[in-house]
C-alpha cells in the first residue's frame, strides 16, 4: 500500500489533493523541485501542480520530474521558472511525463531536449525539416533533394550513425507526442487532431526512410560501391498506414522497392537492404512484405515487374494494398511513374470475378486469426475494431472510385468524408464511423505512447489501474458514480458495437456487388460511350434514356450524387427486364414524386435487395410506379418478404377498419380506406410479380382487401346516415352478400365487387323503414367509393340483385326469398351459387345464405330443360359479349378455355348435383373442381386441367392489369408488352413470347375439351 504519512492539520494541504497516492514522497519531491513549503504549495507553483494532477498518473509525472530535475542539476532553476510562466511548455512537457515512460526516459538521457518543447520553439511540423534534422544527425552532405538517389550522402556510418539517428528520431516523436498531450495537462490548450498527429507521425516516418538511405548510400560507398553512377536507382514507395498518412506511434512501415532498369536491380537490391538494417537498426521495422509474391518474391523488381505481376497473378488484397501506395524516398521520377502506373489497375480491380467476395473473405480470414479470448480487446483486427473501419472504407471506395475520382483518398478518414459527401454512405453513418475511428485509433495511440511498444491490445475489464490510466490518458475523466476506467470501458464498447453495426451494413451491402459488376467505362454516365453501352444493354432509345439520366444526376445536390452513384447499378439491373426504357422513364417518375422523401433514395442505397426488386417491378409493371407514388411506404417492405408477402389478410382488414372508424367525416374515412387498399395493392402486387405469393394467395388477399374496405365503408355509412336528423339512429341491420368472384374470394386487381344488400329491421322499427335506411346507407356506400379517383375503382356492382338494375338496391330476407321462390330463372340461380356474407351483419347473411340453399342446390337437381336454358344463355354470352375484334383463342374471360367456360361448368355441376353432394356446396371455383373429382362427378384429369386453366386465365387477367396499368382480359399483342405479361407470369426475361402464347392455348384447349364433354355433353 501507499505511504499516505501521518495525519495533518486540516489547514495545510496536503499532496493528496493533487492526486499523489504516495503523499510522502510526492512532499519530498515537491520540495526538492521548489513547488512545495511547510505552508503548501510554493508561490506561483499553483499551475505546475494542477497539470501534474491532471496527467493519467501524477505520481508517474512527478517522478519523472524528480529524474529530470536530477540530469538537469543546475539548469533546474531556469526550466522550474519557465514551468510556472509558460503553460504550453507546461502542458506538453508534464503531458509526456505523465504519460510515457519510453519519452520521460529519452529526456532524462537527453534532458536539453526539454527545450524544444518551449512554445517558441516546439514542433518543426513539416517533411522538410523532419528530414533536415534527420541528415544534420548524420551530418549528411550533398545539393541534391533528399527524397531522391541524388540527395546527401551521410557523413556517419555504423553504429555511430544508428545512435544519432535514433536519438534525433525520438526527439520528433517527442515534438509530436507532446503536441499531441499537451491538452491533457492544460485543458485550455487546443487538442491536436488525430488526422494531424497520424499525418506528422507519417511525416517523421518519410524523414527517417530518406535518412536512412542516406546512411545507406554511405555505408554501401565506404564499402567499395559505386554510387554515383546511376546502378542503383531505387524508388521507395510506402505502403499502408505510412502511405496513407496515418501512422501510429509504433509501427512497421510498409514499403515496395522499384528499380529503374532490370541493369539496377542488383544495386538497387543491396541498397534497399541496407535502407531496412539501418531503419531496423534507428526507428523501426520496414516491412517489404506487400510486394509481389510477399516475402518468398525479390526485394526489388523493375516497374515492369510490378505490372506483369498484378496485371497476370495478383490476388484481390494486393489491389486493396496498393490504394494507399505513394513514393517517399529514392528515385522520384520513377516513383512517380510506378504510382501512374499501377493506380489504373487499382481503380478496375473491382471488376475482376468475385472480387466484393474475395475482399469479405479476407476480412473474415484476418478476423478468425485473433484468438477468441483477446477477440473483444483487439483494437485493430477484432470486431468493432479499426480493421472493420477500413475494409468497410476500401471495398466502397474501389467500387464506387472507379466513377468517382474523389473518393480517391489514400487516408480512411479523407475516404469516409468523401463517401458520405458524395453520398455513397448516409452522412450520419460516416460521421459516426469517423468518429468512433478517431476514438479507437486515439486508444491505440495512447496505448502506444506509455512505453513506446508496438500494441492494440485494450486492458482486461478487471485491470482497473490500466483502464484508469488510459482513460485519463484519452481525456477521459469520472462521471457521476463512474470511475474514469468506467467510463472509458463503457465508450470503448459503445464505438466498438457501432463500428461493428456499421461494418456489417456498408462492408456486405448487395449494393456492392451490382455496382462491381458494372464496367468501368459505363460508371461514366453522361460521356457519349454511355450511349453505346446503353445501346448494348438492350435499351431501345439510348438517347432517351440518357435524358432521363441526366435529369436524375444534374445539379450538386446530394441526391444527385446518390443517384450517380445508384444508377450504373440500376441501368444493368433495368436491362435485365423485359422493359428497360419504360423502367428507367418509371425510376425518373418515382424518384421525382418522392425528391422531397428523405429516406427513399438512402433506403435504395443501403438495402441492395430493394433497388434490385425495385428494377423489376419498374421494368414489368405500369400499375406498380403508379400506386408508388402514392403509397411510397410500400417501398420499405421489399427488404423484408415476410411483411411483403406473408401477410395474414384477416390482420389487414382488422387494421384498414380501425383506420377508417378514426374518422367521423364520411370523405376523411373513405380516403382513409382509399390509401390503406392502395397500400395493400401495391404490397400484393409486389409480391405478386416477385413470385413472393401463389396465386390463390393473391386473390384471397385482393378479395379480403374489397372486404375490409366494404365493412369499413359501410360502417361509416351508417354512422353518417344514423346521425341525420330524419332518422335519429340505425333502423337496421344490413348484410353485404358477395357474389361473383368476391363471393368466391378470387378477384384480381381490376375486379368489381358484385354484392347484394339484405337488411331487417332492428327492434322498434318497421319493415317500411329499415329498408329506406339501408337503401340510404348503401346509396352512401356507392357514393363514396365509386368517387373519381386514381387509383384502381371501387365499382360496388348489384346488378345481380332480383330484377337487376329495375330493382331495388335493398330488400329484407323474406322480400329474397318471395322473389327467387315466385320469379327467379335459372341464371338467378346460378348467380347465388357464389353467395357469401362478406360485410355488415354477417349473422343475417348467413341466414340469408343458409335460406337459399334449396334454390341454388335444389333438390333432385335440374330438369333438362333447365340444362338447355344455362346451355342457351351461355352460348348466347359467347357470341354477343365477346368483344368486337377480340380474339377467342386469347380472351381469359370469354375466350375457349377461359374463365366462363370453366365457371359455367362447375356451376352446371353444382346445381345439378349440390342438391345430392354438400361437398360441391362452395363459391371457390379450384375447390368446387376437386370436390366434383373426389366426388367422381368429374375425372381427376379433368378437374386438373380445368384448375389449371382458370388459374391461368385469372394470373394472365391480373398480369395485363400490372403490365398496362389497367384492366383487360385479351392478351398483348405488341411484343414488348407481351414479354412483359411474360415476366409477370414468372417466365424468365427473354423467353420466347410465342412459347408463352402457345402454353396458354395448350392449357386452355384441354380445358376447351373438358368443357365441351363436361358441359356441352358432346
Amino acid at each position: 500500500m501507499a505511504n499516505t504519512g501521518a495525519p495533518r492539520s486540516g489547514s495545510v494541504p496536503s499532496p493528496a489533493r493533487y492526486g499523489f497516492s504516495d503523499v510522502v514522497r510526492a512532499e519530498e519531491q515537491l520540495r526538492a523541485a521548489g513547488w512545495w513549503s511547510d505552508a503548501g504549495p510554493a508561490q506561483d507553483a499553483e499551475s505546475v501542480l494542477g497539470a501534474l494532477s491532471r496527467t493519467p498518473d501524477p505520481d508517474l509525472a512527478l517522478h519523472s520530474t524528480e529524474r529530470l530535475r536530477e540530469a538537469l542539476a543546475d539548469e533546474w532553476p531556469e526550466l522550474s521558472a519557465e514551468l510556472r510562466a509558460d503553460a504550453g511548455l507546461r502542458g506538453r512537457l508534464v503531458g509526456v511525463l505523465g504519460t510515457s515512460t519510453a519519452l520521460a526516459d529519452h529526456l532524462v538521457a537527453h534532458p536539453e531536449d526539454w527545450q524544444r518543447l518551449r512554445s517558441d520553439r516546439a514542433d518543426p511540423g513539416c517533411l522538410d525539416e523532419y528530414t533536415a534534422v534527420l541528415l544534420q544527425a548524420v551530418d549528411a552532405a550533398g545539393d541534391g533533394d533528399p527524397g531522391t538517389n541524388d540527395g546527401p550522402v551521410a557523413g556517419l556510418r555504423g553504429r555511430e550513425a544508428v545512435s544519432a539517428l535514433r536519438r534525433a528520431y525520438r526527439g520528433l516523436l517527442l515534438d509530436v507526442a507532446a503536441a499531441d498531450l499537451a491538452h491533457v495537462a492544460e485543458p485550455e490548450l487546443a487538442a491536436v487532431a488525430y488526422e494531424d498527429v497520424a499525418a506528422k507521425l507519417s511525416d517523421v516516418a518519410v524523414a527517417a526512410l530518406r535518412a536512412a538511405l542516406a546512411v545507406a548510400m554511405a555505408e554501401l560507398a565506404h564499402s567499395g560501391v559505386d554510387i554515383a553512377g546511376g546502378s542503383m536507382r531505387l524508388a521507395v514507395i510506402a505502403m499502408g498506414k505510412c502511405g496513407g498518412h496515418e501512422l501510429n506511434y509504433v509501427s512497421d512501415v510498409d514499403v515496395v522497392f522499384v528499380a529503374a532498369e532490370e541493369s539496377d536491380v542488383a544495386g538497387a537490391t543491396r541498397l534497399a537492404s541496407q535502407l531496412m538494417r539501418v531503419a531496423g537498426a534507428s526507428f523501426f521495422e520496414v516491412d517489404a512484405a506487400l510486394r509481389p509474391e510477399g516475402k518468398a518474391g525479390a526485394l526489388v523488381r523493375t516497374l515492369d515487374g510490378h505490372l506483369n505481376y498484378y496485371r497476370r497473378w495478383a490476388r484481390t488484397w494486393e489491389f486493396q494494398a496498393l490504394l494507399k501506395a505513394r513514393p517517399v524516398a529514392g528515385d522520384r521520377e520513377l516513383g512517380q511513374r510506378y504510382l501512374e502506373a499501377v493506380q489504373p489497375l487499382v481503380w478496375t480491380a473491382s471488376e475482376r470475378e468475385g472480387f466484393v467476395s474475395d475482399v469479405q473473405s479476407m476480412r473474415r480470414r484476418v478476423e478468425d486469426h485473433v484468438p477468441p479470448e483477446l477477440s473483444e480487446r483487439e483494437l485493430k483486427l477484432g470486431r468493432g475494431g479499426l480493421r472493420d473501419v477500413e475494409f468497410a472504407v476500401q471495398l466502397l471506395q474501389m467500387v464506387h472510385g472507379r466513377g468517382d475520382d474523389t473518393l480517391r483518398a489514400p487516408s480512411t478518414v479523407d475516404a469516409l468524408r468523401a463517401l458520405g459527401e458524395g453520398g455513397y454512405v448516409a452522412r450520419s453513418d460516416a460521421a459516426d464511423l469517423m468518429d468512433s475511428y478517431r476514438f479507437l485509433r486515439g486508444l491505440e495511440h495512447r496505448l502506444q505512447l506509455r512505453k513506446l511498444r508496438r500494441t492494440h491490445l485494450f486492458p482486461a475489464t478487471d485491470d482497473a489501474a490500466e483502464l484508469h490510466f488510459l482513460a485519463r490518458s484519452a481525456g477521459l475523466r469520472s462521471s457521476g458514480r463512474q470511475g474514469a476506467g468506467a467510463v472509458l470501458l463503457s465508450e470503448f464498447r459503445r464505438h466498438s458495437s457501432r463500428v461493428r453495426r456499421l461494418h456489417e451494413k456498408l462492408f456486405y451491402r448487395p449494393l456492392l456487388e451490382a455496382v462491381a459488376k458494372v464496367p468501368t467505362e459505363a460508371l461514366r454516365l453522361t460521356t457519349d460511350a454511355a450511349v453505346a453501352r446503353l445501346a448494348a444493354l438492350g435499351y431501345t432509345s439510348p438517347e432517351g434514356a440518357l435524358r432521363h439520366i441526366e435529369a436524375l444526376t444534374s445539379g450538386m445536390s446530394r441526391r444527385a450524387s446518390i443517384q450517380g452513384a445508384l444508377l450504373p447499378m440500376l441501368l444493368d439491373l433495368l436491362a435485365n427486364t423485359p422493359d428497360p426504357d419504360g423502367g428507367l422513364l418509371a425510376y425518373r417518375k418515382v424518384s421525382e414524386a418522392l425528391a422531397e422523401t428523405p429516406w427513399y433514395l438512402r433506403l435504395l442505397r443501403d438495402e441492395g435487395v430493394v433497388a434490385e426488386r425495385l428494377a423489376s417491378l419498374l421494368g414489368t409493371s405500369k400499375l406498380v410506379p403508379e400506386l408508388l407514388v402514392r403509397a411510397p411506404e410500400v417501398l420499405r417492405l421489399l427488404s423484408d418478404t415476410p411483411a411483403l408477402a406473408e401477410r395474414d389478410p384477416a390482420e389487414v382488414a382488422v387494421s384498414l377498419r380501425r383506420a377508417v372508424a378514426r374518422y367521423s367525416e364520411p370523405e376523411r374515412a373513405v380516403a382513409a380506406a382509399r390509401s390503406l387498399r392502395r397500400h395493400e395493392l401495391l404490397r400484393i402486387a409486389c409480391a405478386d410479380l416477385l413470385g413472393l405469393m401463389p396465386p390463390p394467395e393473391v386473390f384471397r388477399a385482393l378479395s379480403s382487401v374489397w372486404v375490409a374496405v366494404l365493412e369499413a365503408a359501410l360502417d361509416v355509412a351508417v354512422r353518417s346516415v344514423s346521425g341525420r336528423p330524419e332518422w335519429g339512429g340505425v333502423s337496421a341491420r344490413i348484410a353485404v352478400i358477395g357474389m361473383g368472384r368476391l363471393g368466391g374470394a378470387e378477384l384480381g386487381y381490376g375486379s368489381d365487387a358484385d354484392v347484394m344488400f339484405v337488411c331487417e329491421p332492428v327492434e322498434g322499427a318497421d319493415e317500411t323503414t329499415a329498408v329506406r335506411f339501408a337503401t340510404a346507407v348503401v346509396e352512401q356506400v356507392r357514393k363514396m367509393l365509386g368517387a373519381p379517383s386514381q387509383d384502381p375503382p371501387l365499382e360496388v356492382d348489384v346488378d345481380l340483385r332480383p330484377e337487376g338494375r329495375r330493382g331495388p338496391l335493398v330488400r329484407t330476407l323474406e322480400s329474397y326469398l318471395a322473389y327467387y321462390q315466385r320469379w327467379a330463372e335459372v341464371w338467378e340461380a346460378q348467380a347465388l351459387l357464389r353467395a357469401r356474407p362478406v360485410a355488415g351483419d354477417l349473422e343475417l347473411g348467413e341466414r340469408f345464405c343458409r335460406a337459399v340453399d334449396p334454390i341454388r342446390y335444389p333438390e333432385g337437381g335440374l330438369d333438362d330443360k333447365r340444362i338447355r336454358e344455362i346451355r342457351r344463355i351461355k352460348a348466347r354470352v359467347d357470341s354477343e359479349r365477346l368483344p368486337r375484334g377480340a380474339d377467342p383463342a386469347t380472351h381469359t374471360k370469354l375466350g375457349r378455355g377461359g374463365l366462363a367456360d370453366v365457371e359455367w361448368t362447375l356451376q352446371l355441376l353444382q346445381l345439378r348435383h349440390g342438391g345430392e353432394h354438400p361437398d360441391l356446396r362452395t363459391t371457390s371455383t379450384v375447390d368446387g373442381l376437386t370436390a366434383a373429382a373426389r366426388l367422381g362427378v368429374l375425372e381427376a384429369q379433368e378437374s386438373a386441367e380445368l384448375i389449371e386453366a382458370w388459374t391461368l386465365a385469372m394470373r394472365a387477367r391480373n398480369a395485363v392489369m400490372l403490365v398496362r396499368g389497367k384492366a383487360g382480359d385479351q392478351l398483348p399483342k405488341q411484343t414488348r408488352e407481351l414479354s412483359a405479361f411474360a415476366a409477370a407470369l414468372g417466365y424468365p426475361v427473354g423467353t420466347d413470347t410465342g412459347a408463352v402464347v402457345d402454353d396458354y392455348l395448350r392449357v386452355t384447349r384441354h380445358a376447351r375439351a373438358v368443357v365441351e364433354r363436361a358441359f356441352y355433353e358432346y
